[in-house]
């Protein structure tokens, strides 16, 4: 439903001031589609199809970005952390609050022009927060995912709900907590609720009806290919959920998501096999939902490596030749090349301390190395990076990502019954720390004992040669980090960490060429984008959305 408040109640001359603004603001497929011949606005969740999180806006600089000054602020209404990534079509910023609310905000003020509020069914069930990460645009509307598991399209001039269907059954625990894609006419979404014994799928929607036009499965059922990966009836409940936005490639008319963990999530043993195509990618036919391909990353993992990073697209020379790829820094500590149009393995490198697999065979395969009970393993459950959007520049042609170094756990694994709607986790774990009780949040730059570090860790931007897949420079925080990443053409890299200080960073090189304290931490990535010939940069610190430009 929609609620009026203050913030809502608005003067005839202000809607019709918004109508006529946006008259000639549509957001039609096609201009989606050449999102980068209008660097003034960020169209998708990662800027573009390619998800390169790279804007060819120029106007701030190396030399001027220590001029940048504080535009405005709006706050959030709601505790708890600020997930979303903000959309800008014309001047007009659309963003979403925890729970499950949007607004149209004026991206040059802050200003509210309308908000729209979905109350989630008091059942609803979600892993690890109330976090809604964006919208989708198309046309005249704005879609947002909800928490029990619907999908709604909103009028983009009033904010008033168009339709609003259901994507899955929350008495199951199904949800939805990442932001749409939109690829022609559809609609497409994932579902979460890994931990809890979903059977995950990716779906797509008319955008004008709302009606269903096509369901994959992430777990292949009887009959379907690699069901033989799961043992019995394991299939039924095995996760492999979709909660991050996928990209898409429109010459090939493929889509591509990345799947999460298998349940139950640390008992590797109570679901023999390899689990697919959990801690996978997945290439979809965009017209019918059709698997094309796929790419194993974790086989039956054991330590929650969600494969739901974002899959970044290029075309580059790759080693002499032409090629279409796809990378992807895992959670599961490596780096990864593959040839997006047919899946194929092209490189793969550790980007940190791994010791849960001493290295990949020529297919990409990990080669296991399991700890012994109650040793460490790395990376720890978190991931050596997660969900967090990296960026790849094709000028600098590095791909920037946040790393959590020297951070490690101990699994525990535990038989588990599945219920419905109730959790399906197979154990648990502790995140290691130098002494039992000490704090787990520090620099993680202590001696080893026993040959493993003894804190959770720090955070390490790194810049990783797709050509090599080897670090070129590493840019290090106080803290572990949880901010994505945005590069411009003007060669500069802008990002954030826990400890609330927003850095614009040389892209080349790793030099740090600004930064600001904005009082809280950082949990998702910046964007950028134009309104009258300047350049904002906005970015979501603590409960607080803040937009930068140079001084007029």
């Amino acid at each position: 439903m929609k609620l009026v408040s203050p913030i809502r109640i608005l003067s005839i001359s202000l809607v019709l001031c918004l109508a006529v603004t946006n008259a000639f603001a549509q957001a039609p497929y096609e201009r989606i589609l050449n999102s980068e011949d209008e660097p003034e606005n960020w169209l998708t969740y990662n800027g573009g199809y390619k998800s390169q999180r790279y804007s060819q806006l120029d106007q701030i600089t190396p030399e001027n970005v220590s001029e940048l000054k504080l535009q405005w602020t709006l706050q959030n209404q709601v505790f708890g952390a600020w997930q979303s990534n903000p959309i800008v079509v014309d001047g007009i910023m659309y963003v979403t609050e925890r729970p499950n609310s949007v607004m149209a905000v004026d991206a040059i003020t802050g200003r509210v022009f309308w908000k729209y509020r979905h109350v989630p069914a008091e059942n609803a069930l979600i892993c690890c927060g109330a976090n809604n990460r964006g919208v989708a645009v198309l046309d005249d509307k704005v879609f947002m995912g909800t928490l029990d598991a619907r999908l709604v399209a909103l009028d983009r001039i009033t904010g008033n709900a168009l339709w609003d269907v259901e994507v899955g059954d929350v008495d199951l625990a199904y949800s939805v907590t990442m932001a749409p894609l939109v690829v022609k006419d559809k609609v497409i979404v994932g579902v979460g609720g890994g931990e809890f014994g979903i059977r995950g799928y990716v779906a797509a929607y008319d955008a004008d009806t709302g009606e269903e036009a096509w369901k994959t499965y992430t777990i292949p059922g009887p009959g379907e290919p690699n069901h033989d990966s799961w043992q019995g009836d394991d299939w039924e409940h095995g996760g492999a959920p979709v909660w991050i936005t996928g990209s898409f490639d429109p010459d090939l008319n493929l889509t591509y998501w990345g799947v999460g963990n298998p349940g139950p999530d640390w008992n590797a043993g109570q679901r023999p096999g390899d689990n697919l195509y959990s801690d996978s990618v997945i290439a979809l036919d965009a017209d019918s939902g059709e698997l094309k391909w796929y790419f194993q990353f974790t086989p039956n993992d054991a330590y929650d490596y969600d494969s739901v990073q974002v899959p970044v697209l290029a075309d580059i020379v790759w080693r002499g030749t032409p090629r279409k790829i796809m990378m992807w820094a895992n959670r599961n500590g490596y780096f990864y090349v593959l040839d997006r149009v047919t899946g194929e393995f092209l490189e793969g490198k550790p980007y940190l301390t791994v010791n849960w697999s001493s290295g990949l065979d020529e297919n990409g395969r990990p080669i296991p190395t399991p700890q012994p009970e109650g040793m460490p393993t790395f990376p720890g459950n978190q991931g050596g990076t997660n969900w967090y959007p990296p960026s790849f520049s094709p000028r600098t042609e590095l791909f920037y990502f946040s790393a959590w170094q020297d951070y490690a756990t101990i699994y525990r694994a535990e038989e588990s019954d599945y219920e419905p709607g109730r959790a399906f986790l197979g154990g648990g774990f502790s995140v290691l720390a130098p002494a039992p009780d000490a704090p787990t949040i520090g620099i993680g730059r202590t001696n080893p004992i026993n040959n493993w570090t003894n804190e959770v860790g720090f955070a390490s931007l790194k810049a990783m040669d797709p050509q090599t897949g080897e670090e070129v420079w590493s840019y290090d925080q106080f803290d572990v980090s949880d901010s994505g990443m945005l590069t411009t053409a003007s060669d500069i890299l802008f990002t954030g960490g826990r400890e609330g200080y927003f850095h614009a960073i040389d892209a080349r090189n790793g030099d740090l060429l600004w930064n600001v304290s904005l009082g809280g931490q950082i949990v998702m990535a910046p964007v950028t984008f134009s309104v009258d010939g300047v350049q904002y940069v906005s970015v979501i610190s603590g409960h607080a959305l803040s937009t930068f430009a140079l001084p007029n």
